[in-house]
């Protein structure tokens, strides 16, 4: 349910459907694109200065509210394991919605407060998907949804709208199949459309007046995620992070795609830049991205055969691994050691190949992690 419920969040991140629609001054609409660039390029100050004048010029809009609290959200998806953002966001969003309910008393057709309530309601379950708390995200969806409706009937033709629904129908269709716990919760849903979700993306993508960043966002992380059309979002990630050279996420886009389409030279360039950013501390350039780099490195050289130069990578994957694991095992502790124990395998070291097998075992799982460590350890691994 994660991505399903982003339904029209990210219009709204965009400063969505026109602001003149709402807001009829020219301030407004500059303020609000040199806010959006500024956080995209993760110039957190300059878009605290631009939103937080928003937020002064018009303190009883959401505008300003709404845009400061995607400060907080772009610090969240740079380090998305790291939870110590998410009660501040969260009240931030709640902050939104009250301001935005006190407006629809006074007016139901009021275009800016559906509009940022809606976007809140959005955000704050996709933060709550992120965090598998499935219940209180399909609730929040659940809300958002006749608050989307409603927004597509007053302003049918506007492009930025139609990212919302293009979403919607996307991953309304899409999620199901993918996480079929939230079947039961999709009864209360309107069906979706996949393929008429991509073509509203896209159109949103190329017409759209404030939200066709986030579309391309949006298309990039659907073909990589559900669609594997790893060479569209290698396109999209490379063309957005050109755009905005400092993006943490777009940047480890563009080195997942690479590998994932075998440039194994560039994603190998890539992901060692991203970690000679993390070492010099470059914002955004967290421990979890260095984590991501040295895997990606490690999983490089492991399919080139170099395998002792693989090790090293793994080596310090699994200890930063440990270091970062609050709870429980990572996706990338578990991977990293079922690696470890192929490569012994390759190196015709059983006996430690199996002690590797037997810890993955122990992890937690990861897609078919515990099966293949299973299997390898009834039959060894051969490259």
């Amino acid at each position: 349910m994660t991505v399903a419920l982003r339904l029209l969040v990210l219009f709204l991140l965009c400063s969505s459907v026109s602001g003149a629609q709402w807001i009829t001054s020219p301030d407004f609409d500059a303020r609000a694109k040199r806010g959006i660039a500024a956080v995209y390029n993760l110039e957190f100050e300059r878009a605290e200065t631009e939103f937080s004048g928003l937020a002064a010029q018009y303190p009883s809009h959401p505008a300003g509210r709404f845009f400061l609290a995607m400060i907080d959200w772009w610090k969240i998806l740079m380090t998305i394991d790291d939870e110590s953002l998410d009660d501040s966001f969260v009240r931030k969003m709640d902050d939104v919605i009250s301001l935005c309910d006190s407006l629809l008393e006074r007016d139901p057709n009021d275009v800016s407060a559906l509009f940022f309530k809606g976007g809140a309601l959005g955000f704050r379950g996709r933060l709550r998907a992120n965090r598998s708390s499935w219940i209180k995200a399909a609730n929040d969806g659940r809300l958002a949804l006749p608050i989307v409706q409603k927004a597509y009937k007053l302003a049918p033709q506007n492009n930025d709208i139609l990212l919302g629904i293009g979403i919607y129908n996307y991953y309304a269709s899409t999620i199901p199949e993918k996480y079929p716990i939230v079947k039961p919760v999709m009864v209360f849903f309107p069906e979706g459309d996949k393929a008429k979700g991509i073509e509203q993306l896209t159109t949103a993508a190329e017409h759209a007046k404030f939200a066709a960043l986030e579309a391309k966002y949006f298309l990039l992380q659907l073909h990589y995620n559900y669609e594997r059309s790893y060479l569209r979002s290698y396109e999209l990630s490379s063309a957005l992070l050109k755009q905005f050279p400092n993006n943490i996420v777009f940047h480890r886009y563009v080195g997942r795609s690479a590998f994932s389409l075998s440039k194994y030279g560039e994603a190998q360039s890539v992901f060692r830049e991203i970690q000679r950013r993390c070492e010099s501390g470059q914002r955004g350039y967290s421990p979890f991205a260095k984590r991501e780099a040295l895997y990606y490195q490690g999983m490089v050289l492991m399919t080139l055969r170099q395998y002792e130069q693989a090790l090293q990578y793994f080596y310090q994957c699994d200890a930063l691994s440990r270091t970062l694991d609050k709870k429980e095992a990572s996706p990338f502790m578990t991977m990293t050691n079922l690696r470890i124990g192929m490569i012994y395998d390759a190196q015709q070291k059983r006996n430690y190949a199996v002690m590797q097998y037997q810890k993955v075992q122990r992890l937690k799982a990861f897609e078919n992690s515990h099966d293949l460590a299973a299997q390898y350890l009834t039959e060894p691994y051969r490259p």
